[in-house]
């Protein structure tokens, strides 16, 4: 391993290698001859360059790559005269995705986010979406929008911000992105969910506020058979930093499925973390050992509560089949003892590696997931008792108003945060051989992301995103995110069809579920799958 990561070494210095030997050799020619000033000069300056990239903190590309990474800040500086060549060959996605970085990136920096010249979308495109605005605009206070999660068997309730930093292991991330994420969040105030690689050494440098993920594999609080360990659960959960506590039933990017990490990469900090031993394959199995039916989770989540010393308590989930999600909600309903907070995952969120068929195809989106869950609790009576949150590609101002707009209480994010240490999404996560320091292992290639600087960047970004939201807000004419309606924001359906959120994702009455609407008048999917849903089992109880 040693071997092939001095070789990486080697490869990223190949072109300040060059300069040096080129510097050496035109020094002697021209000593020899007087020949070649010019050349001896123009190798003289590229050391100089290399020099300066490799002692510089501001961009990790060049402290792996220099002199030659200037190649990539070139075309970025000259793209929008080459950019036509390039967008006839991308997908629709693909210059999306570079507005979205460009946009994180200005943030992140503290540079202007303003555009000229109008609207760089299509309003006629099939997808476009716009919210209204007032002409009696508000004046909001201030940026540092909130809400209490806790209910009413909480002891140690959180005030979290609208806008955190959503789930990513240590080990899926290197040592210096937990490190930056995490004192970026210190700084910003606002949390840091360590996915479900549990809490490592470098998630308490800093002391940012940690929303800790318990998954299956119970990393960080399991026994020796890879079960759930109640006492170690309560020495981590107890800790000052952790402020919530979420328990991980799926993800949008690979919903529904476990995972392997090698032993070759399970080293002795990742081992550390996990709970794990090191050099052996470390398992995420699909499925949770501690329950195995909606009744025995809400039992779980209250004994989480009662080891934390009373923390909120929650689980995060990508929508499935609708009758599990209707069973565990008629397991809260029944038992009345309720999670302090629900996340939807949408299927749209990323992950270091997954399936194709897994990111492309399976799972729900977060609108229709997130709207299924927020009229499940209205139709139950329970939605002013939990706390929603939404996660899946929201990156900026106006993801964050669509998805508050239909109920969502928060927003986590963690491609605009991966955005801000320094991703530059070279989709090469699950190689090892990122080329900024944020998705890999490598001691040295991590050592290129500068934890002081980046730090900056995380905190900048979460402030103007929610400086954003705040000017949306008052443009709109609302006091705060709480006013947001979904029959605010607008989508175009065709060249000459538009349509708003609400009538797209309709709401149902309070106490619909309780008897109060007719089965027969409820909509889809309540009216036929609502009955086959029971407490008792995740399987259907009838078709």
């Amino acid at each position: 391993m040693q071997s092939s990561l001095n070789r990486g070494f080697a490869l990223r210095y190949t072109t300040f290698y060059i300069a040096l030997a080129g510097t050496a050799f035109s020094g002697l020619i021209f000593v020899a001859t007087g020949q070649a000033l010019w050349l001896f000069l123009l190798f003289i300056a590229l050391v100089g360059v290399g020099i300066h990239d490799l002692k510089q903190t501001h961009h990790a590309i060049l402290r792996n790559y220099p002199i030659l990474g200037h190649m990539r800040f070139l075309l970025e500086y000259i793209r929008p005269e080459i950019r036509q060549y390039f967008i006839e060959s991308e997908t629709e996605a693909a210059p999306f995705s570079r507005a979205q970085r460009s946009l994180v990136y200005a943030r992140a920096k503290g540079q202007s986010d303003k555009r000229p010249l109008g609207t760089q979308l299509d309003v006629q495109a099939v997808g476009y979406e716009w919210i209204t605005h007032s002409m009696a605009p508000t004046e909001i206070a201030s940026e540092d929008m909130r809400t209490l999660v806790g209910g009413k068997d909480c002891t140690q309730p959180y005030s979290i911000s609208l806008y955190n930093i959503s789930a990513m292991s240590f080990g899926a991330l290197s040592a210096n992105a937990i490190l930056a994420l995490n004192k970026g969040a210190k700084m910003g105030n606002f949390a840091h969910d360590t996915g479900e690689g549990s809490i490592s050494k470098h998630h308490l440098v800093h002391g940012g506020d940690i929303i800790w993920e318990v998954a299956s594999g119970y990393f960080g609080c399991r026994n020796d058979q890879g079960g759930f360990d109640p006492d170690k659960f309560a020495k981590q959960a107890q800790l000052p930093s952790v402020k919530m506590i979420e328990i991980k039933l799926s993800q949008g990017a690979k919903p529904g499925h476990g995972g392997v990490l090698p032993g070759p990469k399970v080293t002795p900090e990742i081992a550390e973390a996990r709970g794990v031993p090191v050099g052996v394959d470390c398992v995420s199995p699909a499925a949770h050992s501690a329950f195995k039916t909606p009744t025995e989770l809400i039992d779980f989540i209250a004994q989480l509560r009662q080891l934390s010393g009373g923390k909120p308590v929650g689980f995060k989930l990508c929508i499935g089949h609708p009758w599990e999600w209707f069973a565990i909600a008629k397991a809260m309903a029944q038992r009345q003892v309720l999670p302090d907070f629900i996340v939807v995952d949408g299927s749209e969120g990323g992950t270091g590696a997954a399936p194709l068929e897994f990111s492309d195809h399976l799972g729900t989106p977060l609108r229709e997931g997130l709207s299924l869950v927020h009229n499940t609790l209205v139709g139950l009576g329970l939605r002013d008792q939990i706390k929603l949150g939404a996660s899946g590609k929201i990156v900026s101002a106006f993801d964050m108003a669509c998805v508050l707009a239909l109920g969502a209480d928060w927003c986590n994010s963690a491609r605009g945060y991966m955005f801000a240490v320094g991703c530059i999404q070279a989709q090469t996560c699950h190689t090892g051989h990122c080329p900024t320091g944020v998705a890999t292992q490598d001691p040295i290639r991590q050592m290129a992301l500068v934890v002081s600087d980046k730090s900056e960047r995380v905190k900048n970004f979460h402030h103007h995103t929610l400086e954003a939201l705040r000017e949306l807000l008052q443009a709109a004419g609302l006091e705060g995110p709480g006013e947001l309606k979904p029959s605010m924001i607008f989508k175009r359906l065709s060249l000459t069809e538009v349509s708003t959120l609400g009538k797209l994702y309709p709401r149902l009455p309070a106490n619909a579920l309780m008897g109060a609407v007719p089965t027969d008048d409820l909509p889809e999917p309540f009216r036929s799958q609502w009955a086959m849903a029971t407490s008792a089992s995740f399987k259907r109880a009838a078709d």
